[in-house]
């Protein structure tokens, strides 16, 4: 049996479930999520509690088991509490503005690259330098975190550009070769 899969989600009392045939729906304080159903695997909901049974023991039945249970637990959590990633912006003159539902990045092109904010995501700014992507879909606040950091990677030299808050970066050691003194 799948160890995650095993395992049951607590369901808070301010959450309402609806089991459909292709679907579960969670309903609570901060929105709606949806978790998709796999073929195979039977959400059984009793006392507040949610558990997947698997109708086989196959490979891919086992997969979708763990995969299930897990999907489920982050839209539970993501109505409850929210899903939150951090970014950070290093380097000289490097910021970002917040403009209703713009950001607006200065990440040392010619141009301020201008990123529209997706309706299911916020964005705030806890300084110009730090962004916070707050959501209650786990993958796409992931996703649009991603996003923004992809317009300007750290670069392996100086480390400057938009990072992940406590993303460990390795910095390379310039050419040592042939020329390289002036000589």
């Amino acid at each position: 049996m799948s160890r995650v899969g095993k395992n049951p989600i607590a369901i808070p009392d301010k959450v309402k479930v609806e089991i459909h045939s292709d679907r579960i729906v969670f309903q609570g304080p901060k929105g709606r999520n949806e978790s998709p159903l796999f073929k195979g695997v039977k959400p059984i909901l009793k006392d507040n509690v949610l558990v997947f049974q698997r109708k086989s023991n196959d490979h891919q039945t086992a997969s979708y088991h763990g995969l299930s249970r897990t999907l489920a637990a982050n839209a539970v959590e993501g109505i409850t509490e929210g899903f939150s990633k951090k970014l950070e912006i290093v380097g000289v003159g490097f910021r970002a503005k917040l403009q209703k539902n713009r950001l607006e990045l200065n990440l040392g092109y010619s141009k301020p690259v201008i990123y529209d904010i997706p309706e299911d995501v916020e964005i705030e700014l806890e300084n110009p330098t730090i962004i916070v992507v707050k959501g209650i879909n786990k993958q796409r606040v992931g996703q649009e975190a991603h996003k923004i950091k992809s317009f300007r990677k750290p670069d392996a030299y100086k480390l400057k550009g938009i990072r992940y808050s406590g993303e460990r970066l390795i910095k390379k050691e310039r050419k040592a070769g042939v020329g390289a003194t002036g000589v």
